[in-house]
């Protein structure tokens, strides 16, 4: 179950002095980086298979966002909301000096990405948004916030695969218990004393309790500033949070864009479906 280590670890520094982490997988010099930006609970370990797929040919980064992963957690949880996790990844792109890149933005992560659209949208060589849009089924959002920020524990880590399936069946119904042990070792990391924890700070749920924080007002003008780009737009076909017209008012209104909609999925897929890998694939064609 181990994950080989082809990757370093970069750290920046937030405007308000938090220590955040990615992962760097090496890639040419001459090509945009790949910037990919993962959900609310969810940290750089989803993106294991795509950055080891993409490596050696793309610079991959895999941004965890502050409160998950390896980065510091907030001292104010109400920093816990989209327009801070852009300043915080504007002030990575700043350090590292990259003008141009293609963005993966998974729901929360293609939040952000849509805020940088909005605010930065020249440095976008491309943009993959994963079944997240201008706009949320509320049932969806009602469903994260019923579970987000719930402190739980296991003894073992079939106990949190298990606790995972149970949760999240109707998301992936043809998973099977290695599958649902890969989504626990993406979700939990084993604290100090053994148990099986979440790998991120609850207080993350208190900003986004409040109606309105988990994205912003109108969205729809960060699609539009997507114009010229090649956009690929993924939608699990079960998915509560993306629906289906909105996948396709927004893939109708940007001339570059594809719609790909993985089967049997809800929110959100992995991007390892074959569907979505052969629609990342043909979005960095158009870049390569």
């Amino acid at each position: 179950m181990g994950e080989r280590r082809n990757y370093t670890d970069g750290y920046w520094w937030s405007k308000d002095g938090l220590r955040l982490h990615y992962r760097d997988y090496a890639g040419p010099a001459d090509k945009p980086p790949i910037l990919c930006l993962p959900g609310l609970t969810r940290n750089a370990r989803d993106y294991v298979a795509l950055a080891e797929r993409l490596a050696g040919e793309w610079r991959v980064l895999c941004v965890e966002f502050r409160g998950r992963g390896e980065s510091a957690y907030a001292k104010d949880p109400m920093s816990y909301v989209p327009l801070v996790y852009l300043q915080d990844v504007e002030a990575l792109l700043a350090e590292l000096g990259i003008d141009k890149f293609v963005a993966v933005g998974t729901s929360l992560g293609g939040i952000v990405t849509m805020l940088l659209a909005a605010t930065d949208g020249g440095k976008l060589a491309g943009v993959v948004l994963n079944d997240v849009g201008p706009e949320l089924n509320p049932a969806g959002l009602a469903r994260i916030r019923s579970y987000v920020g719930k402190s739980v524990w296991h003894p073992t880590w079939m106990h949190a695969a298990r606790a995972v399936a149970e949760g999240n069946g109707d998301v992936y119904p043809d998973y099977g218990i290695e599958d649902w042990l890969r989504v626990a070792k993406r979700l939990y990391r084993v604290n100090s004393s053994g148990r099986i924890v979440l790998d991120y700070d609850m207080k993350i749920a208190e900003p986004f309790r409040v109606p309105g924080n988990e994205a912003g007002p109108d969205m729809w003008p960060t699609i539009d500033a997507m114009q010229s780009k090649p956009v690929l737009v993924v939608r699990g076909e079960r998915s509560d949070i993306l629906a289906a017209d909105t996948a396709e008012k927004m893939a109708a209104r940007l001339p570059g864009a594809e719609l790909v909609t993985v089967p049997r999925v809800g929110h959100a897929p992995t991007l390892d479906e074959p569907e979505a890998v052969a629609g990342i694939a043909r979005l960095l064609e158009k870049l390569g």
